[in-house]
């Protein structure tokens, strides 16, 4: 069996390295297809091999794990303004980010592949009857939604993108007719078509695999984001019948017309029914309103706990989560990164978009917000998502058997670069108190809780979201579960005393404005709750992109920013000095070997702003158009070619890519 993987492996790496070789591999293998694909068991060993290839693991690294997706939005500052990703997406420079000269598209095609020659084997065989063992369709509809999944990547990468359902032969006709890109909207329809299939096959309930429940809340979630994505962006030439739009001018789309509105609202509906189908079938874990463990890392609060124990599969809120082993040496590091630092932190910008208990917003008249001169006082009597998935100065950093519990005190801004606290406010989502898992493992990975990989509460806000984006209010079963979300997070459960006291200028939250349009308090507020429901999970960046929120980036640069260093007496905490002199090396001009940002700069920490020389990163973040949609490389198109050149290519380029390698987006 393992020969078998490997074996498909190499196949798949050679996939795509030559025109000849372009998605038709078949696989290097000396079993040979009719001695395999023969029983159940050998269904699940396929398909379970594939897991980490369609589901995020983390296994085997050294890091805060799924926090850092939130990194490079207005959520989470990661790493020093070096840092290639945040040039990439925010130096005003074109020549951060650009067109490969070589294939975009390979991983993709090769993990499409995988599931097509599953299903090539498999199919006939269980339509036949001639598999043998049980669960044989369940392990059939957990292809389909890798196959969802694989189609979903696309899809949030390239947008319009081949629907290949075979396996191609060797013929260089075949594979360019079969390269010719389908419409976005037509896309997701074959990626919810897929989930259908697989929720009508799955059938097993252990939620380290696929379940039943599992594909209707990704369809849930690959339908709102085309429905939100076809009406944000729509006029950008990102979506089909746009007069903009790359694929009009194939003549195999001539002849198709495209009513975005009667797509958006098609999406909604399918969004609504997957999502109310889960929702209601999966209650939230209780918060205990215990905000800090005492004496034992377990049994202190289920909410917290959900992200941090042993095994969540009873957990009736989680859907499907991933099983680390010590003896099996497959285990993560999240707990001693996370307690050394995390070479991150949350921006001020998150943290203030947090309610007050009382719903309302802390620059409201009458919220009771003691300010931020600590981070005690910035979390009293706030939404208590906030007091458990954030550290302030008197929670508890490490549960001490027997002895005094070590505490946060103060962020770490002068641990070492990898690691160090980068805002001051460190996010304790999947975060342990097993001291075995977490002190004295520096550099170890040998965590062993599960990762919550996806969760109900997500089918909720999915819910109220589309049921505002197709109705235009809030009522029924989105008022229903809007308020058991609040209700959980020890907030108001009347959203619209937030609704009343928001002011959308007083708000640093991007997610306020799509396109060159401000939302209105509704839609933001329904916004603001996935921001919080989901800090440390790694939504922010797809719902920004689908959105279409980084536009206001494209005129007015975005400073990041963290806690209140110089404004209060943080800085003059014993952990910064040496005796008795700071060991703070305020940035400025000219200034080797500084380590935080200038107080005549700002009172908060701007994590970007130490290094002042050759920093393109110093005055803010901007955008540019064409990355909502990531480049076809140039042997994309030169491959896809009857005579050879990317101007005759059947795969066109995205909007605002030159079709040339090497240079940077056009706007």
């Amino acid at each position: 069996m393992k020969k078998i993987y490997t074996l498909l492996a190499i196949a798949a790496t050679l996939l795509l390295a030559s025109c000849d070789k372009f998605l038709n591999r078949e696989p290097i293998t000396n079993i040979t297809p009719e001695k395999y694909f023969k029983s159940a068991d050998e269904l699940a060993a396929y398909t379970i091999n594939y897991y980490t290839t369609f589901f995020t693991s983390y296994a085997g690294n050294y890091s805060v794990g799924v926090i850092w997706e939130d990194a490079f939005t207005d959520n989470l500052v990661r790493d020093g303004s070096g840092n290639g990703t945040a040039l990439q997406y925010f130096s005003a420079s074109n020549t951060r980010w650009l067109v490969p000269t070589g294939q975009a598209t390979s991983t993709l095609f090769r993990n499409i592949r995988v599931c097509n020659y599953f299903f090539e084997q498999v199919l006939p065989k269980m339509e036949d009857g001639t598999l043998s063992g049980k669960d044989v369709e369940h392990y059939v509809g957990e292809m389909y939604v890798m196959r969802a999944q694989a189609y979903f990547s696309a899809l949030r990468t390239f947008g319009d993108f081949p629907i290949i359902e075979e396996v191609l032969p060797d013929d260089r006709e075949v594979l360019i007719e079969a390269s010719k890109r389908a419409p976005r909207n037509e896309v997701a329809r074959f990626i919810l078509s897929d989930l259908d299939k697989a929720a009508s096959l799955l059938n097993l309930t252990d939620k380290r695999r696929i379940t039943k429940d599992l594909a209707l809340l990704i369809k849930s979630r690959v339908a709102l984001y085309e429905a939100t994505f076809e009406k944000y962006h729509k006029g950008s030439g990102r979506v089909p019948g746009d007069a903009n739009w790359p694929g009009a001018k194939m003549s195999y789309n001539s002849g198709k017309s495209f009513n975005i509105e009667t797509e958006v609202n098609f999406f909604l509906d399918q969004c609504l029914a997957a999502s109310e189908k889960v929702a209601d079938a999966h209650t939230l874990v209780a918060n205990s309103g215990v905000m800090n463990p005492t004496k034992s890392a377990y049994g202190w609060n289920p909410y917290f706990e959900m992200f941090s124990q042993p095994d969540p599969s009873t957990v009736n809120e989680v859907l499907l989560w991933r099983e680390y082993s010590r003896e099996q040496n497959v285990a993560s590091g999240q707990g001693p990164y996370i307690y050394e630092g995390g070479n991150c932190g949350a921006t001020r910008s998150h943290i203030d978009g947090f309610l007050m208990k009382n719903g309302l917003p802390i620059y409201a008249s009458g919220s009771g917000y003691k300010g931020d001169e600590t981070l005690d006082l910035q979390q009293e009597d706030r939404d208590e998502r906030l007091q458990l998935f954030v550290f302030n100065n008197s929670d508890v950093l490490l549960v001490n058997d027997g002895k005094e519990n070590e505490l946060f005190n103060a962020p770490l801004f002068l641990a070492q670069a990898e690691h160090h606290d980068r805002t001051g406010f460190r996010i304790r989502k999947t975060y342990t108190y097993d001291a075995a898992q977490t002190a004295g493992a520096h550099g170890n990975i040998i965590g062993t809780n599960g990762l919550v990989l996806y969760r109900a509460t997500e089918a909720y806000l999915n819910y109220i979201e589309a049921y505002y984006e197709k109705n235009g209010n809030v009522s029924g079963k989105a008022d229903t579960y809007w308020r058991a979300i609040r209700k959980r997070a020890g907030v108001d459960e009347d959203y619209n005393k937030t609704i009343a006291a928001t002011d959308l200028s007083k708000e640093d939250d991007w997610g306020k404005i799509s396109g060159s349009t401000q939302v209105d308090a509704t839609l933001f507020n329904i916004r603001r709750e996935r921001r919080c429901e989901f800090i440390g999970e790694g939504f922010r960046w797809d719902d920004l992109i689908r959105w279409r929120a980084f536009d206001q980036l494209l005129t007015k640069k975005w400073i990041p920013e963290g806690v209140n260093l110089w404004g209060g007496d943080l800085y003059e905490n014993d952990l910064y000095k040496e005796d008795g002199q700071t060991k703070f090396v305020e940035g400025a001009s000219g200034v080797s070997g500084a380590n935080v940002s200038a107080r005549t700069d700002s009172k908060y920490v701007r994590p970007l702003r130490i290094i002042y020389d050759n920093n393109e990163l110093f005055d803010g973040y901007t955008w540019h158009k064409a990355y909502y949609l990531s480049p076809y490389g140039l042997q994309d198109l030169i491959l896809t070619s009857s005579d050879g050149t990317p101007e005759t290519s059947v795969a066109y380029q995205n909007p605002y890519w030159p079709s040339k390698g090497s240079e940077g987006p056009l706007e």
